[in-house]
């Protein structure tokens, strides 16, 4: 059948465990795209195929799938609902023409679709909601309904109504189509006259539908207000328009793993979903242009770049241009079908492919076909914050190479990865979003690169100050033999403000230490703070040189620098040392129900609450700020969602540095002194 549109491309979201992947395999196999359905549990899906998705049991990044349904061609977007891995697709989000918030049908489970909702509605992308795993249903879709309202801008509108024998969930009316249709295990849902008993309750929905599509067209509001009914071709074109441009979400159902509703929810993406051009508009494309959502060097091919492609073919060979200007040619086009990769010459304007030796693509950058691009830079939202980190040592040390272009690798796939030598611990730290990403992360470098790496958890930067002022004398005299070693310095520390940091001054008078040593007995007093008496780095310190002695034979820079090392060190023993804690600003988001349990939580771990208030945009929801010390930031994000079937999240910035007592201080001290180094 001749092909009418361009490629649209569909995204599956919604929470862990509804079932997204499962819903892929149904429409692939609906739609003949694979002669078997696959099956997540038993490993025989398109999706999911790495070894640690396997492992996990759940997406641990996107999955790509492409089908033709009744002429029309699509790539299905299956994204994680795990928040540790949901960067892949918050990434490739933007570039759908459609999503599909997939959730289960129990109402106490709705609340776990709203950060989807949020999402979509912040980046303008039209959706609608596919209740899975219907026949488990023993709810009603009233009740669904009336949880998920208050989590959607847009009106939902349910576009079918579920058709029971007893407790079971045998079938649907279509509410467009006026039309009943039972279920058939394995094939299409059989249409039958709409049964006596659901016909009254199928004209007042159908009411309801028709007047929550008459809130955004005054021409279907008349009609209705002079009891006419609309043709069937005004409904379906109000519910294609209202859905693309926002205004309401359709609701549909059915079950994945049985193949319910599959066809049904294929026809209407068929008719529903908007154009290709109208996400490139959305995005602000308007020339030919390749948007790279994701980079991955896990498949034989090597380096690959997906991308959608926009207002023109890419074909082998093309010049793809960067926004500074950089270019490079394509050198392979291949289509990907999830872990499959398929060779093609050309790919067609909305259609996604895998760009192969392009090095200048990067993951949420907008590259023009044969010209500059035209759009925004970059297209896709940063990630959630990196509240979990751990330190990483290789076992073998001649590793550390292949370590570093291993996580260069892995965290060009991975947005949401960060990694780097902390300057405060001298630690190789990875960072992500939970240690859930982490152990992923880790398991994928040992799997393909074969790097072992032994961890910890990552020190905390603590600091000390002192609470006295002293004057104290360092000197340095060593004879060996020719030339010994001689400096000798006087130099007053004083405790500064918090956050002054350190400052050295010098009131040498009379030439007691010549002008070039003077530096030299500065770097002494910064050698001596680098590790004070407690244990670490001494920080919100002034010293001032107020004398000292010299020989004219046997000082020099070396002698000096010792002298006031010994000075320095002396210093900060008899003035008062105590120990600082790093203290961070803190932001939890929280669904309602579970605001009073975290906030017993997180003052459990010594935390001062600032401000409790509803979260800006979001019902039922709530924002809670306050200042936690970072030691104890350690097991927040699993504490939180825990907490919250979830949901709860945070985000969390350094703000000051507090004084830390009594037991926990001791701790502290004794376990670095403990430590080796």
């Amino acid at each position: 059948m001749e092909k009418k549109n361009a490629t649209r491309v569909i995204a599956l979201v919604g929470p862990p465990g509804a079932g997204k992947t499962s819903l892929m395999e149904a429409l692939l196999f609906a739609a003949g795209a694979v002669g078997r359905q696959g099956n997540v549990a038993a490993g025989s899906s398109v999706g999911d195929a790495s070894p640690e998705a396997r492992a996990r049991g759940g997406s641990t990044e996107i999955n790509l799938a492409r089908l033709e349904f009744l002429g029309e061609h699509f790539v299905i977007v299956d994204t994680p609902g795990s928040i540790g891995f949901a960067a892949d697709g918050d990434v490739a989000l933007p570039a759908a023409d459609m999503a599909l918030v997939v959730i289960d049908p129990d109402p106490e489970r709705a609340l776990l679709a709203e950060p989807f909702l949020r999402r979509l509605e912040a980046d303008g992308v039209p959706h609608a909601v596919f209740v899975n795993k219907v026949d488990q249903s023993r709810g009603s879709i009233r009740s669904l309904l009336a949880a998920l309202e208050p989590a959607s801008a847009a009106t939902l509108v349910a576009r079918q109504i579920p058709w029971r024998e007893g407790d079971k969930v045998v079938g649907f009316v279509d509410l467009a189509l006026e039309r009943a249709y039972r279920y058939r295990p394995g094939g299409p849902s059989e249409a039958i006259d709409i049964p006596a008993e659901l016909a009254e309750r199928e004209a007042q929905e159908r009411t309801h539908m028709l007047e929550q599509l008459a809130d955004h067209d005054d021409a279907l509001l008349e009609q209705l207000i002079a009891d006419e009914m609309p043709s069937p071709e005004a409904v379906f074109a109000d519910l294609a328009s209202e859905t693309a441009h926002g205004q309401v979400v359709p609701l549909l159902f059915g079950s994945a793993q049985a193949g319910f509703g599959i066809r049904r929810l294929l026809k209407l993406l068929r008719h529903e979903c908007p154009d290709a051009a109208a996400a490139a508009e959305r995005l602000g494309i308007s020339g030919p242009a390749a948007y790279v959502f994701k980079v991955t060097h896990g498949n034989a091919v090597g380096r690959l770049a997906l991308a959608r492609i926009w207002g023109a073919p890419l074909a082998e060979g093309a010049e793809l241009v960067a926004s500074d200007g950089q270019s490079a040619r394509v050198g392979g086009l291949f289509f990907v079908q999830g872990s499959a990769t398929e060779k093609t010459a050309r790919v067609e304007h909305g259609d996604i492919a895998a760009i192969a030796k392009v090095d200048i693509a990067r993951t949420g950058t907008l590259l023009g076909i044969n010209q500059p691009p035209s759009g925004e830079q970059p297209i896709g939202q940063s990630p959630a914050p990196r509240n979990s980190a751990v330190a990483i040592v290789t076992r073998n040390r001649q590793d550390d190479v292949r370590l570093s272009t291993a996580l260069h690798k892995l965290a060009e796939e991975d947005p949401a990865l960060d990694w780097g030598h902390d300057e405060a611990t001298h630690e190789m730290l990875l960072r992500g979003i939970n240690e859930e990403h982490l152990q992923n992360v880790l398991a994928r470098l040992q799997r393909r690169y074969s790097v072992a790496v032994d961890t910890h958890r990552p020190q905390v930067a603590y600091r000390e100050s002192v609470r006295k002022s002293v004057t104290q004398r360092g000197r340095h005299k060593k004879q060996s033999g020719g030339h010994g070693q001689f400096g000798d310095v006087v130099i007053e520390l004083h405790p500064a403000d918090r956050g002054a940091g350190f400052s050295f001054a010098d009131r040498i008078t009379g030439g007691a230490i010549p002008k070039q040593w003077i530096p030299a007995v500065e770097m002494g007093v910064r050698d001596a703070m680098q590790k004070g008496p407690l244990g670490f780095p001494v920080v919100d310190i002034g010293v001032t040189l107020v004398d000292g002695g010299f020989h004219s034979v046997d000082s020099s820079e070396l002698a000096f620098r010792t002298a006031g090392r010994i000075a320095m060190a002396d210093a900060l023993a008899t003035a008062s040392p105590y120990l600082l804690e790093p203290v961070c600003q803190v932001t939890i988001y929280s669904p309602g129900s579970a605001t009073s349990r975290i906030s017993s939580a997180v003052s459990s771990r010594r935390g001062q609450v600032l401000g409790l208030a509803p979260r800006p945009g979001w019902s039922r929801w709530d924002q809670i700020d306050m200042l936690l010390p970072e030691a104890e930031l350690h097991g927040l994000d699993a504490e939180l969602r825990s907490l919250s079937q979830g949901l709860a999240s945070y985000s969390a910035r350094f703000d000051h540095l507090s004084e830390l007592s009594g037991k926990q201080a001791q701790e502290v001290i004794q376990n670095a002194r403990a430590s080796p180094g």
